[in-house]
């Protein structure tokens, strides 16, 4: 790998560790708090909110701007978010400031990897970036259940730190206070990311039609840039299935919790773990699809995506821990298998179509507004009186069936432009064949 890519890595895992982390408690805090049970199952879809509001401007935000500023600016939005949620916000107003965040984040993490890198070595690259995200969520999660926990808030207090229990009133104000020294962290290395010798995109390219003007440019830029990819025969297929695949794992977070809460009566701190599991199973799958899956056999790996849903919903039957845990680990495995390959098909095809940074913004805006259709239909089913277990059936029953329709479409496709995919796969091996 060349270098900088260890800083890109580094500071990507420290700003999800944060973000992950900050899940966690702001969850203790809504439930300690008395908040209704829909305000959890909203912070999901409060987090993706502005991933859909921005999609038409982050993108060429992120191409306008060298990367490594770009990150450090959207790590020190999550640091006023989270300060915002220490000293009295509401935690959705909060979390969607982070959201905020972590929206102009993600264009420019991974459009630096498509500056830096061949694109031979992208799917080597996705799985180091996934493999060690989702690294990040496994060790987020479980901090996160150990910050909110009252024997750590009294071991630290044992300890007589100068003005800690006068700025950090309670545990909950202590984790906030941690994990903003986590997202300082993360801000300091993207400091030192170096600048790539890709070429800037003015986001104001025609400074005459002003501000309005210029947003309205950007904003039919955007959807031309989303028709384009959906359009696409590779492209549709790769970007349906991580559309799928991210707004179902986004909610799957909060659903865990609420499941391991209703079925196998675990508390915050425990249910955590299990969101460490599944993203153990994650790490192990992205890891081996990225030593095993070329760029050109990307959509082999559709089927799993059934098979995911089939294994959630047999948990509807589960309701011990000790079968449970193994159950969560196969569909990590199973999920991250198939969302590496997927992942690097849809950032190969943006690239090639529309640039990094754009194409990065509008697999954004269509896995995050996934995120929230299905955070709102789980809040709307939530107050309704649909139970835990009925929600965790119900979501994998959904899965199964639009993995399904996915790998019908690619067969579809194969069948009817079998020559054009021949050819994309063709310039594929030949480009990974040049930079050997």
């Amino acid at each position: 790998m060349k270098p900088g890519f260890s800083k890109i890595m580094s500071a990507q895992f420290f700003s999800s560790l944060a973000d992950n982390a900050l899940f966690v408690v702001a969850v203790e805090m809504l439930r300690t708090g008395g908040a209704h049970p829909w305000q959890s199952a909203a912070l999901v879809p409060m987090f993706a909110l502005f991933y859909v509001l921005l999609a038409p401007f982050v993108g060429a935000f992120a191409d306008a701007y060298p990367k490594g500023r770009v990150m450090f600016m959207s790590n020190a939005i999550k640091v006023v978010g989270c300060v915002m949620m220490m000293y009295g916000s509401h935690p959705l107003l909060s979390y969607a400031l982070v959201g905020l965040g972590a929206a102009v984040y993600s264009p420019a993490k991974y459009g630096i990897l498509t500056e830096l890198l061949p694109p031979s070595m992208l799917v080597k690259a996705n799985g180091w970036m996934e493999g060690l995200t989702i690294t990040s969520i496994i060790l987020g999660v479980v901090l996160g259940g150990v910050l909110v926990s009252e024997s750590l808030y009294l071991w630290m207090l044992d300890w007589h730190l100068p003005g800690f229990s006068m700025l950090l009133h309670d545990r909950i104000q202590m984790a906030l206070g941690l994990i903003v020294l986590v997202y300082g962290l993360a801000a300091a290395i993207n400091i030192f990311i170096p600048r790539t010798n890709a070429a800037t995109r003015p986001m104001w390219r025609n400074k005459n039609l002003g501000p309005l003007g210029c947003l309205q440019v950007l904003t039919r830029d955007f959807w031309r840039s989303n028709r384009r990819l959906w359009r696409d025969k590779l492209g549709q297929i790769s970007l349906a299935t991580t559309t799928l695949f991210w707004g179902a794992s986004g909610n799957l977070r909060y659903l865990v919790l609420a499941w391991s809460a209703a079925v196998l009566g675990l508390g915050t701190t425990q249910s955590s773990a299990l969101l460490g599991v599944v993203a153990i199973g994650t790490a192990i799958g992205a890891v081996v699809s990225a030593m095993r899956i070329r760029l050109d056999q990307a959509t082999r790996v559709l089927p799993l995506g059934v098979l995911m849903g089939v294994v959630v919903v047999a948990m509807h039957w589960i309701g011990h821990i000790a079968l449970v845990v193994p159950i969560l680990v196969f569909v990590g495995i199973l999920g991250g298998y198939l969302v590496v390959p997927m992942n690097a098909l849809l950032q190969h095809r943006g690239h090639s179509l529309m640039g990094a940074g754009r194409s990065i913004a509008v697999q954004n805006f269509n896995e995050q507004l996934c995120i929230v259709l299905l955070g709102m239909l789980y809040v709307l089913a939530t107050t309704l009186g649909l139970s835990a277990r009925g929600a965790m059936t119900s979501f994998g029953i959904m899965v199964m069936a639009v993995m399904l329709l996915i790998a019908f479409w690619n067969r579809h496709n194969m069948q009817h432009h079998h020559e054009a995919i021949e050819h994309e796969h063709h310039l594929i091996r030949l480009d990974h064949h040049r930079q050997r």
